[in-house]
C-alpha cells in the first residue's frame, strides 16, 4: 500500500500491526531536495504526515522488517499533472474529422457485408422486400427516363450523320452510347435519387431513435437485418433495370428516327446488331453492379452514422446521394478505361 503526501492538507492513514506511541518523533530524509518531514504517532494505528517543505510527493511503503512506513525516492508532482491537464483538454477537444470516420465506416461495412454474406448470414425475407422495392418499383421512373434520354440524344446527333450520309451508322452509334455509357450510368442516377436517399432516410431515423440499439439488444446483428440485404438488392437489381432501359432507349431512339428524319427502324437494328458485341452487354452489367454496391454501401453507411435529430437526418440523406453519384461518375470513368482501352472497331461492321 502507498500512501501520498499532497501539498495540501494534511493526510491520515492507518497501520493496525503498530502499537501505541506516545509523542514519538522520527525525522525522514527526502532524498531528493535534503528536506525533512516530521512523522508524528498521535493515535494507536494512526499516523499523521506534516506537509513538505517542498513540492514533492513522498511514499510511505511498509518496511519488510518491522512494519514501520519507510522513505522512498520522492517524485515531482508538477510536471505530470500539467501534462495530463493538457492531454485532456486536446482528447476532449479534438474528434475527427466527419468525413474521414464516415468512409472509414464505408471500408468497414463493405467488408463486414462481404464477410457476412460469404458465411451465408443473410436475412432473406428482408432481402427479397428489398428487391421488390429497388426492382419493380422503380422500372417506371427508370424506363421513362431512358426512354427521354435517347429521344434527346437522337436529335443531337442523327440529323449530322444524315446530312454525311451515314445513315446506316446511326444504329451503330446509338447501341454502342447505350450500352457501354447511357443506360448504366442513368439507371444508376435515377435509383440514387430515389432509392439510395430512402436507405439513408430509413437508417438514419432508425439510429437517432436507437432503433439499431434495440436490434443489437435482442440479439439481431443490424448488418446482417438492415445492411446486407439491401446491399444484395440494388447489386441484383440494378443490372436487370439497366439492361430494360437499354431496350427502352434504343425503342424510342429509333422511333424518333424514323419519324422524324426518315431512316428506317430496319436499317437502324441491323446496324445495331452489326456493332454489339456481348462484351458491350457484359460491361454494361458490370458497371451496373458496381453502381449498385455504391449506392447501397454509401447510402446505408451515412444513414448508420447520423447523429442530430431530424435535421441530421436530412444532412445524412442529401450527402449519401450527392456522395453516391461522384462515387458513380468516379467509377465509371475507372471502369471505361479498364474495358475499352485502345482503338476501336466496332462502327466498321456497320458502315
Amino acid at each position: 500500500m502507498q500512501i501520498a503526501c499532497q501539498p495540501h492538507p494534511l493526510v491520515y492513514f492507518s497501520i493496525r500491526s503498530i502499537s501505541k506511541r506516545q509523542d514519538e518523533w522520527k525525522n525522514v530524509q527526502n532524498l531528493h531536495s535534503r528536506s525533512f518531514v516530521k512523522l508524528v504517532f498521535l493515535e494507536p494505528q494512526t499516523h499523521k504526515f506534516a506537509r513538505p517543505l517542498c513540492k514533492n510527493r513522498l511514499y510511505a511503503i511498509p518496511h519488510e522488517e518491522d512494519g514501520r512506513p519507510s522513505a522512498s525516492m520522492p517524485e515531482d508532482v508538477n510536471s505530470k499533472p500539467m501534462l495530463n491537464s493538457i492531454a485532456e483538454e486536446l482528447g476532449n477537444k479534438w474528434s475527427p474529422p466527419r468525413y474521414l470516420w464516415r468512409g472509414l465506416s464505408v471500408l468497414f461495412l463493405t467488408g463486414q457485408v462481404i464477410m457476412r454474406t460469404l458465411k451465408g448470414k443473410i436475412h432473406w425475407k428482408n432481402t427479397l422486400q428489398q428487391l421488390e422495392r429497388v426492382g419493380p418499383r422503380s422500372v417506371g421512373v427508370c424506363l421513362l427516363t431512358s426512354a427521354f434520354v435517347g429521344m434527346a440524344f437522337s436529335i443531337q446527333f442523327v440529323r449530322e450523320f444524315t446530312r454525311l450520309g451515314l445513315n446506316r451508322s446511326v444504329g451503330g452509334v446509338l447501341a454502342l452510347a447505350f450500352s457501354r455509357e447511357l443506360s448504366p450510368v442513368i439507371t444508376s442516377i435515377v435509383v440514387a435519387g430515389r432509392i439510395g436517399s430512402s436507405y439513408a432516410a430509413e437508417l438514419g431515423t432508425m439510429q437517432v431513435s436507437e432503433q439499431t440499439d434495440t436490434l443489437r439488444i435482442l440479439g439481431s446483428n443490424p448488418v446482417d437485418y438492415l445492411v446486407t440485404p439491401r446491399v444484395i438488392a440494388s447489386c441484383i437489381a440494378l443490372p436487370i433495370l439497366t439492361l430494360m432501359c437499354f431496350t427502352v432507349g434504343m425503342a424510342s431512339s429509333a422511333l424518333l428516327a424514323d419519324s422524324v428524319y426518315g431512316i428506317s427502324i430496319n436499317i437502324i437494328i441491323d446496324s445495331a446488331l452489326r456493332a454489339l458485341k456481348s462484351w458491350d452487354i457484359i460491361s454494361a452489367m458490370i458497371k451496373s453492379q458496381v453502381f449498385g454496391a455504391i449506392i447501397s454501401i454509401v447510402s446505408c453507411a451515412w444513414g448508420i452514422t447520423t447523429s442530430g435529430g431530424a435535421k441530421g437526418v436530412g444532412e445524412s440523406t442529401t450527402s449519401a446521394v450527392v456522395i453516391s453519384l461522384v462515387g458513380i461518375f468516379i467509377a465509371d470513368f475507372t471502369l471505361s478505361c479498364f474495358f475499352f482501352q485502345g482503338a476501336g472497331d466496332s462502327l466498321k461492321n456497320c458502315m
